[in-house]
């Protein structure tokens, strides 16, 4: 539950898709690749690189579901409060084990929803080298499969807006990559998507032993990702 003690909107992360779908394809000009990659129904967790500072907006205006992203609470400040909890979007304090954003995204996933995480915790070089254990947790704790993505380009000149984000109406390249299992061999309760899935082993050695396997799988994405792109 949030803390406005409601669930995550579904309907809510369906209304920032279409605002983000006009904002990012107003403002800048997305290629999208592989995104039939995404299950089409059930839970679903995306992983994605984090180098600009609209990487979130990006996703939920080319991602081919709604995405409920987990995002720092600062960035619910003023009216961006109630209007990022409207479309469905999770604060989440980096700094505590923050007991009511977990247990929102594992209500996304529980719900059929899909989750958005960028993995590496903060906005940086976006290559994967380091990933704070949420990912895992939620993979692991949901049995959810985990789709990869990379976010490229746009830092071919300087934005006269911020460095923070690409310039206007440059092109940047969002490339989804192949769905896995956090931990191999694991399998869906409900095959077919749609329904809950079983949780795995949740030992230190299995969460670590699932760390590097999605790290693995992370880095090989954006590698693949970058020789498409030429980016």
């Amino acid at each position: 539950m949030t803390d406005s003690g409601r669930a995550p909107s579904a309907a809510g992360a369906a209304v920032g898709r279409r605002i983000g779908i006009g904002l990012m394809y107003g403002l800048w000009r997305p290629r999208v690749l592989g995104a039939w990659r995404v299950p089409s129904a059930g839970p679903v967790i995306l992983a994605v690189n984090h180098s600009h500072g609209i990487d979130g907006p990006m996703l939920m205006g080319t991602a081919p579901r709604p995405v409920h992203f987990l995002i720092k609470k600062e960035a619910f400040v003023g009216p961006l409060d109630p209007f990022l909890r409207g479309i469905g979007q999770l604060k989440v304090d980096r700094d505590t084990a923050d007991r009511k954003a977990i247990t929102d995204a594992l209500g996304v996933l529980a719900d059929g929803g899909v989750l958005g995480i960028f993995p590496e915790g903060t906005r940086g070089e976006g290559d994967f080298a380091s990933l704070r254990a949420g990912l895992t947790y939620f993979a692991v704790r949901s049995g959810a499969p985990v789709v990869p993505v990379a976010v490229l380009g746009g830092k071919d000149r300087p934005s006269r807006l911020s460095s923070a984000v690409p310039p206007l109406r440059s092109r940047v390249d969002v490339v989804f990559g192949d769905a896995f299992e956090a931990q191999e061999g694991a399998r869906s309760s409900a095959e077919g998507g749609g329904g809950r899935r079983a949780g795995g082993r949740r030992t230190r050695k299995a969460l670590d032993e699932a760390t590097v396997r999605i790290q693995e799988r992370l880095t090989a994405h954006l590698a693949e990702a970058r020789r498409l792109t030429g980016r």
